[in-house]
């Protein structure tokens, strides 16, 4: 890392992502919008730390042919969260799904399996949410913090454990983990909110179906991500 005067190290040097040639599973494409199925694993977005093998990586390798096209992503999600990723091909078009967003006419549901048996079997969790201040990795409950609200709906359970359908009403860093963990129901294979599973490598969420009008056409477009191999093992115990 370069000094600069005074002898202070300078930040990074920020690099343009390069396109690469990886492998991903489309579960649709137009000319406006793709719809990605991400693994677990794969980081979305190329950081200081981790600049290689990320989703934007592999689609600038995808949409490299096609003049004028820059891929930007709406919907993000957490390295070890699997599922739909909504990428815009236009800023027009991610400007609008945003106010699409805004405005509620974009429905986002997940299936998480958590630590516990929630009760009342469905419901909203409305609890504010901030950066911590001791740790900014982590997202912690505070009247300080931004309005956040998920819905939740159990769909089966077993001794321990349940499974979950979740709905974004807000979609802030790490909610539906945060929401869950402060309710007393951490997410399995959770080791930040919860506690790590010898079950499960990984936090069992994945972002599910995802319902929006077209930014273009204005029709209806019904997006669904099936539960990754990992997840359906769990979920078969439990169902």
């Amino acid at each position: 890392m370069p000094d600069t005067p005074g002898g202070l190290q300078s930040a990074p040097e920020r690099r343009r992502p390069e396109a690469e040639e990886i492998e991903i599973g489309v579960i649709y494409e137009d000319e406006w919008l793709i719809a990605i199925d991400k693994p677990p694993g794969m980081v979305v977005h190329p950081t200081y730390k981790n600049w290689s093998g990320t989703l934007l990586n592999a689609l600038l390798w995808r949409v490299r042919g096609r003049a004028g096209v820059v891929p930007s992503i709406i919907t993000r999600l957490d390295k070890q969260t699997s599922g739909l990723v909504l990428v815009a091909l236009s800023p027009v078009i991610h400007a609008q799904v945003q106010r699409d967003g805004a405005s509620g006419l974009v429905k986002k549901e997940y299936v998480a399996i958590v630590d516990g048996l929630p009760s009342p079997t469905s419901g909203t969790i409305a609890l504010p949410l901030a950066r911590s201040p001791e740790d900014r990795r982590r997202v912690v409950v505070t009247d300080s913090g931004q309005p956040c609200e998920t819905r939740y709906e159990v769909l089966s359970t077993t001794g321990t454990q349940s499974i979950l359908r979740c709905e974004l009403i807000t979609g802030r860093t790490h909610q539906i983990r945060v929401h869950l963990s402060s309710c007393g129901w951490p997410i399995a294979g959770d080791a930040v909110y919860g506690a790590p599973s010898v079950r499960f490598a990984r936090q069992a969420l994945h972002a599910w179906r995802l319902g929006l009008p077209h930014p273009v056409t204005r029709e209806p477009l019904h997006l669904a991500a099936p539960l990754p191999a990992d997840l359906r093992e769990v979920a078969a115990g439990l169902s």
